[in-house]
């Protein structure tokens, strides 16, 4: 999704390297125009007064430990043409230390043409109906409101359990997020309850009786996209291992069974979790896991610049949880769908259950009528710009912007910091971390429209996400007054706001549900598999992957996320059935829409 943020990558993204990672600690933290808030969660600030806390939902949070991450920026040429909207602005946008004399002028005078057409009781240049349904393209991106149910629940009494037992015998290193000696169960192909995909044999009376599997969402699509530079020569071993410099960890299946070969830890638990969350992906579909061979890496930054690949191909294959348009890496669900002890949030399934469960207590025209931003502002230039636009005693930007010190939500045990209770304003402010930042899918299931800063980068599933429809794209350029707008016009227009919120969170709950995540890390793996020209061999100093291999040594909060997000019962159902790629012709349409809703919506 959002190719129209192709030239923006260019002008945006950071200059990195592996070090950056694991910037140096500093004592405090970063700078910031805000100062710290004495409580979380506290009532909004008021006039004069700036706060801020962070949502505790970035994948970048460094923060955690007092870590200040030092980020540099492309220079871009004075001499460039405007292409397309964000190339208005001339410069950079970066942290701001005063607010110039011309910049002020020129915010009151766009605000003075916002305000005047919040007065108007028609809006003719923007039309929620029309870009909700305008990127309706023969099943290209934007499906209905309502899915239908992933599969049909069983009685439990028919459901085969996943076993699960901790022996004591497991022995763990630093080295590894793994534990040697835990897995003692048979062999996942020869304790499969049906048939892989690809098996031909007659299918029983129970199974001719199970209704035709769901059809995938359409971010799916992209699962193809990520794979085309190998589509055609297909994927060596030494391609493979190429990318081994700059992989955390390899994971290698063979018959049913999987090994990771760990080459580095990271940050805080993002391997565990992930690799946690592919444990459970082995036990939900036993058996149709095909035989693989890959690298992982869970740092922040898409590494595989396309123009260092003149022929793609040559690329090694690299898996991580974000990209942007100038990048090759392929994208997979990140850690946090499985919970993050780290900062205390909750596994995806209870937590968004919750969050669905506080939502409806809270009526959206009850819920205070500003735009909310919660977050750690040292992570990027793109997020201490926004703090520019917190309540002051000289301007209202409609903007309530948090900042929180995580040192301290530590030591009070995360005294008011549950995501579930952070939905109490009518509009939520998304604005990417260092890179892509997890916060994303919490924002949009809080039933409030999301209002998106433009980013180039994406995870999975945000590909699927529809300007006008999803989400309110803000400018990045002009964040202040078009943070004004986007909350002028909604209070304006509640039932079009509204709107907006239940298309944003029935995405989150429906299309972005743990059976669809899931699916989508079968179907990646299965269409990647089929790439590989060679069969994978278990390498020497691999550990074998089970759910005990992780658990079963784990303690406290990291323990109790896994016991909530493990998978206790065999999938007796399909998973949803994977769309084409898109067509030339549907990426072009989709262009030329995305160009179209943003002129609309950024029109000032």
């Amino acid at each position: 999704m959002r190719s129209f943020l192709l030239r923006l990558a260019v002008r945006w993204q950071p200059q990195h390297n592996d070090d950056e990672e694991r910037a140096a600690l500093a004592l405090g933290p970063p700078p910031s125009p805000c100062p710290l808030q004495e409580e979380d969660g506290a009532a909004p600030p008021p006039l004069g007064t700036t706060h801020g806390v962070d949502d505790g939902s970035d994948g970048d949070l460094a923060a955690v430990n007092g870590a200040h991450l030092v980020e540099k920026w492309q220079s871009t040429t004075a001499a460039a043409k405007p292409q397309a909207w964000w190339s208005l602005v001339t410069a950079i946008v970066a942290p701001t230390r005063g607010v110039g004399v011309g910049l002020v002028i020129t915010g009151f005078v766009l605000v003075a043409f916002l305000l005047a057409g919040t007065r108007s009781s028609s809006w003719p240049w923007i039309h929620l109906d029309y870009y909700s349904s305008a990127f309706q393209l023969r099943g290209g991106r934007g499906d209905s409101i309502r899915r239908p149910p992933h599969h049909v629940p069983s009685s439990v009494a028919n459901l085969v359990p996943v076993p699960f037992s901790c022996s004591g015998n497991e022995t763990h290193t630093s080295t590894s997020p793994l534990s040697a000696g835990a897995c003692h169960r048979p062999h996942a192909a020869a304790t499969s309850p049906s048939p892989s995909p690809s098996a031909s044999a007659e299918p029983t009376s129970s199974e001719r009786k199970r209704p035709a599997p769901s059809r995938c969402p359409a971010y799916f699509r992209y699962i193809h996209s990520d794979l085309s530079p190998w589509r055609n020569t297909g994927i060596t071993r030494d391609a493979v291992e190429r990318g081994r410099g700059r992989a955390a960890f390899r994971l290698v299946v063979l018959d049913g069974r999987a090994y990771v070969e760990t080459y580095h830890r990271v940050f805080q638990t993002r391997d565990s979790f992930t690799l946690w969350g592919i444990a459970q992906l082995l036990a939900r579909y036993p058996g149709r896991v095909p035989d693989l061979d890959l690298m992982f890496n869970c740092e922040d930054m898409p590494e595989l610049r396309a123009r260092d690949f003149p022929r793609p191909s040559e690329a090694p294959p690299l898996f991580r949880y974000c990209k942007d348009d100038a990048t090759l890496d392929i994208v997979f669900p990140d850690w946090s769908f499985w919970g993050w002890p780290e900062v205390n949030i909750r596994p995806w399934a209870p937590l968004l259950q919750e969050m669905d469960n506080e939502t409806r207590r809270l009526p959206w025209t009850e819920r205070e009528p500003y735009a909310q931003w919660k977050g750690n502002p040292g992570v990027s230039a793109m997020r201490k710009d926004l703090l520019r636009c917190n309540v002051s005693d000289k301007m209202d930007w409609n903007a309530r912007l948090f900042r929180q010190d995580w040192g301290a939500a530590i030591r009070r045990g995360f005294k008011n910091s549950n995501l579930a209770k952070q939905c109490t304003y009518r509009y939520k402010i998304f604005v990417q971390g260092r890179s892509w930042s997890v916060s994303e899918k919490y924002i949009l299931a809080c039933d409030s429209p999301m209002l998106l800063v433009a980013t180039p980068y994406r995870d999975f599933f945000s590909r699927g996400l529809v300007a006008g429809k999803h989400y309110w794209p803000i400018d990045p350029a002009h964040k202040c007054p078009s943070v004004k707008f986007a909350v002028d016009w909604g209070n304006a227009h509640p039932a079009q706001a509204q709107r907006m919120a239940e298309q944003g969170s029935s995405f989150a709950r429906e299309e972005m549900s743990m059976d669809y995540v899931y699916d989508y890390m079968l179907h990646l793996l299965t269409e990647y598999a089929r790439l590989l020209r060679y069969k994978p061999t278990v390498p020497e100093n691999a550990i074998e992957l089970c759910p005990e291999s992780l658990a079963c040594t784990a303690q406290g909060r990291e323990r109790q996320f896994m016991m909530e997000s493990r998978e206790k019962y065999v999938a007796n159902y399909e998973p949803c059935t994977l769309p084409p790629p898109f067509t030339a012709s549907e990426l072009r349409d989709i262009a030329h829409r995305e160009e179209e809703v943003f002129r609309k919506f950024l029109i000032f």
